[in-house]
């Protein structure tokens, strides 16, 4: 069992075997759930966690964002 401290803007850090053992780099998103009196936390995936998992689009990944981010998701789709 690992000990973090809270700062006072509410920031932990992770500790080095837990960032090592999940393989979480710098800009990985990770997502939180409260569950009773525990904090849960799990690496969160990203669209580049699926390169070569999804069929071909015929565009790259950066194309595919970039795509997604100037057309946007409405409430409807």
């Amino acid at each position: 069992m690992l000990v973090v401290k809270v700062l006072p803007k509410g920031q932990i850090t992770l500790p080095n075997e837990i960032r090592k053992v999940l393989h979480i780099q710098e800009g990985d998103t990770l997502i939180l759930d409260a569950d009773k009196d525990q904090i849960v936390i799990r690496k969160g995936k990203t669209i580049f966690d699926f390169v070569g998992v999804l069929p071909s689009q015929g565009m790259t990944i950066d194309e595919i964002r970039e795509k997604a981010i100037t057309s946007g998701v409405s409430d409807d789709d």
